[in-house]
């Protein structure tokens, strides 16, 4: 008898365990250690689920623990079942339209401390047609570079960075800004922390000077690793207060997932007012980092966001620079202004 009360404690446990990480949002444990990296890596889950479903399937072979095993099973089949489900109705598509004069065309690409060189994010931008470029983990003269280049390709862009310190790129955050939009002036801190910026690693935030255009950030929120976990909440919750107004275009590396924004929207955002241009597209299912595994297997950390007077036009996680030494795949969005 107590070996059986045993095994379906350890089964009830599991299946407690599994729902928790499966929607964690719903416990508002979303943002707290471990639940926060398994939910930013559904795919991976799904496939240490199907794993853990197979073992068990054997360990089932053996009579005395049969019912024990396939109960076990069951729960890891429905673990690894609702994360595949989740992906899906998120997307793993993507769409492409052609620049309008009414559209903005958003390129967000995390550089990993500029390990693409400026032809080749210069390349990629002209290509896209883009007016707002957001490269976190890179410096001024890197941004620079890229702006030379885009203007001899025909696309001239404003330069902006924020820096903590010149020991590491990581601490750099750049945005290309084309004349087109406008004249945009940086009115975040160039220092760490609330009230004017994000923890650890920069974000930017630029405003039109004659009030004329959205409010663009550029953004960069620390990872969430042990001991940066109070800052990335921090993060979070600073991001959305940027994004509180009626007119905001937000990109960059955000170190978090749609699962990771839950509690964090007003007036039906994901983040502060801004929605996700991955979500509208059908891409939000896409990971966009690590580049060593198939997007499946990775996380949707890099985000194009807007307000509700943007739509989203078209959005495309790129594959095809994952050979460019970052460790992020570029994002690509088209907004139009809404009617």
């Amino acid at each position: 008898m107590l070996p059986r009360i045993l095994g379906w404690a350890i089964v009830l446990g599991t299946a407690a365990m599994a729902l928790v990480l499966l929607w964690p949002q719903a416990f508002g444990l979303q943002n707290q250690w471990v639940a926060a990296h398994i939910v930013a890596l559904r795919g991976t889950a799904a496939a240490g689920g199907i794993v853990a479903l197979l073992l068990f399937l054997l360990l089932a072979l053996a009579r005395p623990l049969r019912v024990f095993a396939f109960a076990m099973a069951a729960v890891f089949a429905l673990f690894a079942a609702g994360n595949i489900t989740v992906l899906t109705a998120r997307g793993f598509g993507g769409s492409t339209s052609e620049a309008g004069a009414d559209s903005v065309t958003v390129l967000s690409w995390n550089t990993l401390g500029e390990v693409p060189d400026a032809s080749t994010i210069a390349g990629l931008a002209l290509e896209r047609g883009a007016d707002i470029v957001v490269l976190p983990e890179t410096t001024e003269p890197l941004g620079e570079e890229v702006a030379i280049a885009m203007r001899e390709g025909g696309n001239p862009m404003w330069v902006h960075t924020a820096s903590y310190d010149d020991i590491a790129k990581a601490r750099s955050t750049t945005i290309l800004i084309s004349p087109d939009l406008g004249d945009y002036e940086v009115v975040s801190a160039n220092a760490p922390g609330p009230p004017g910026n994000t923890n650890t690693v920069p974000s930017v935030v630029a405003d039109p000077v004659d009030g004329d255009g959205p409010r663009i950030v550029a953004v960069h929120a620390v990872a969430p690793i042990r001991w940066e976990l109070r800052n990335w909440r921090s993060d979070l919750d600073w991001l959305a207060e940027q994004c509180a107004g009626d007119d905001v275009i937000m990109a960059g590396d955000f170190n978090a997932t749609v699962d990771h924004f839950a509690g964090h929207g007003i007036d039906g955002g994901d983040l502060g007012r801004c929605t996700d241009a991955a979500a509208h597209a059908g891409a939000a299912g896409l990971g966009t980092w690590p580049t060593d595994v198939p997007p499946f297997f990775g996380s949707p950390i890099d985000h194009v966001m807007a307000t509700p007077n943007w739509s989203v036009e078209a959005f495309e996680m790129l594959e095809s620079h994952d050979d460019a030494g970052s460790d992020h795949r570029p994002v690509v969005a088209t907004l139009v202004a809404a009617d």
